[in-house]
């Protein structure tokens, strides 16, 4: 349970600068919802050391929250070695606590300001152009941090917070080896209660090995591991069902498409047989034309060949009326255009003339495509 509350205590120092104030804020806010015997038992409200010397020595305050209760008073320190004199009159948790610098309110010099809300992503770095015209004092000359009081709708109040270099190290010079240890330097204010700001310059800060770095990289690793091989899990499933479904709608397309291949030739007999049974209803039959040709010709007319060829019926006989076939086989619907092929020949035998007579099976034509046929039948 130690190990929690530790780590649990530590949370807030160890959150990165890029999470920003947000996540600050958000834990912190969460954090207040609990009781308060939850928040110490999990290690939330554990706090900070906070040191501050004195003439007659240096005072040593746990800070909760905007409790701060007095622990001890030590001696002023010299460096004599010891890694860490603290750890002499504190507990093991206790001496593991962030630790903080808190310097009297009457070193600090404290001007308010207010800027544009788009200045709260950079803060500090916009307020260090101001130090020039806001204190006395060079940028140089001083450490300082700012905090913001209030957030408007397009504008922010803030408090440029600074101290003298000198003075700080003079500070840090009361307390010896354990200036080291410091996380942070902070200002009293006029209560008494840390303002919460940080003077410290980055790169002096001292920040606590982490025991649980190396478990929080193998935790990570092991979550990235599990998420992937999840991911490639639900990816083989897919896959999977993706040939599966594909595999289905193959057996299930392949009786779909002999089904179309065989209405489409279905269609293509219909259509086939309506073309035939259509062909039939334009042409008479070849009895209907038999007939026809009974009744048309004289009786001393005899045929020795009668020949029907798709659209075109050819007669060749012999007969005593033969000038005066082409008019009697005029008209008929059963042809159209009777006209003989060739000259008559006299056939001395019978004492009738021989003829070849052709004609084209079908209705007959309009008169526009009839006219154009003995145009062109005259120029040949």
């Amino acid at each position: 349970m130690n190990r929690l509350r530790d780590r649990l205590g530590r949370a807030g120092t160890l959150m990165p600068a890029g999470a920003g104030g947000f996540l600050a804020w958000w834990g912190t806010s969460l954090a207040t919802w609990l009781p308060e015997g939850w928040r110490r038992v999990l290690g939330l409200g554990a706090g900070r050391l906070l040191l501050q010397p004195g003439a007659d020595g240096v005072q040593l305050r746990l800070q909760q929250g905007a409790e701060l209760r007095d622990l001890a008073r030590l001696p002023a320190l010299a460096d004599d070695g010891m890694a860490d004199p603290l750890a002499r009159v504190l507990s093991a948790r206790a001496a593991e606590l962030p630790r903080a610098l808190l310097l009297p309110a009457a070193v600090a010099l404290r001007r308010e300001m207010t800027l544009p809300a788009a200045a709260a992503d950079r803060l500090r770095d916009v307020v260090g152009f101001e130090i020039d015209r806001q204190t006395p004092f060079t940028a140089d000359a001083v450490v300082y941090d700012v905090r913001v009081l209030r957030r408007r709708a397009a504008q922010l109040d803030a408090e440029l917070v600074a101290v003298p270099r000198q003075a700080m190290e003079a500070q840090l010079g009361q307390i010896g080896p354990l200036a080291g240890t410091l996380g942070g330097v902070d200002v009293a204010g006029a209560d008494g209660v840390p303002l919460g700001i940080n003077l410290l310059p980055p790169e002096r800060r001292h920040r606590r090995p982490d025991p649980w770095r190396v478990w929080n990289w193998g935790l990570a690793a092991f979550a990235v591991v599990g998420v992937a091989l999840a991911l490639w899990q639900v990816l083989d499933n897919r896959t999977q069902a993706a040939d599966a479904l594909e595999q289905r709608l193959e057996r299930d397309a392949a009786p779909a498409r002999r089904a179309a291949a065989q209405r489409q030739q279905l269609v293509s007999l219909i259509e086939g047989q309506a073309f035939l049974d259509n062909a039939r209803r334009a042409r008479p039959a070849a009895v209907e034309v038999i007939d026809e040709l009974a009744r048309r010709l004289p009786d001393g007319t005899y045929l020795e060949k009668l020949a029907i060829e798709e659209e075109r019926l050819t007669l060749i006989g012999l007969s005593n009326e033969a000038p005066a076939l082409i008019g009697r086989l005029q008209g008929s619907p059963l042809w159209r255009s009777p006209a003989l092929t060739g000259a008559l020949q006299p056939d001395p035998s019978s004492g009738r003339d021989r003829f070849t007579l052709s004609a084209e099976i079908g209705p007959k034509a309009p008169a526009g495509k009839e006219t154009a046929r003995g145009n062109a039948r005259t120029f040949h």
